[in-house]
């Protein structure tokens, strides 16, 4: 990714401190934003190799090194839309390995201006790292 490349999801430091910490403890991980009614705003971060990214899932780009994925479907609602993914007080998804630390990983959105939608066009979606 070219530096003046728009990011469609960053992370806060405090996002980023805990996934520090979280990868300390299982190893590489991956995040796939839920679409789910009740999981819409908690990305699930999962141990690499515990969940299966399909062919069809977006690739989103990374927070840390950690690779952030969404289903296509879900794309297209959010495609418009930077995600910005931070910490807060309370439980994480069921499967998420944020769950029973007393914090979990919250989505909080940027809807693009028509500028970056137009650039985010020009540059396409990152490339998916190799698996």
């Amino acid at each position: 990714m070219a530096t003046s490349d728009i990011q469609r999801v960053l992370a806060t430091d405090a996002a980023l401190a805990f996934l520090g910490q979280l990868q300390h403890r299982h190893g590489a991980l991956l995040f796939f934003q839920s679409g789910g009614c009740c999981d819409g705003s908690s990305p699930l971060c999962y141990a690499q190799g515990d969940f299966q990214i399909s062919d069809t899932d977006v690739y989103l780009g990374q927070i840390g090194e950690v690779p952030f994925y969404m289903g296509q479907e879900q794309f297209a609602y959010w495609q418009h839309t930077q995600l910005i993914i931070d910490v807060v007080d309370g439980m994480g998804g069921m499967f998420s390995l944020d769950n029973g630390t007393g914090k979990r990983f919250l989505t909080r959105s940027h809807l693009f201006t028509d500028e970056e939608n137009a650039r985010l066009e020009q540059q396409g979606l990152p490339a998916r790292p190799a698996s």
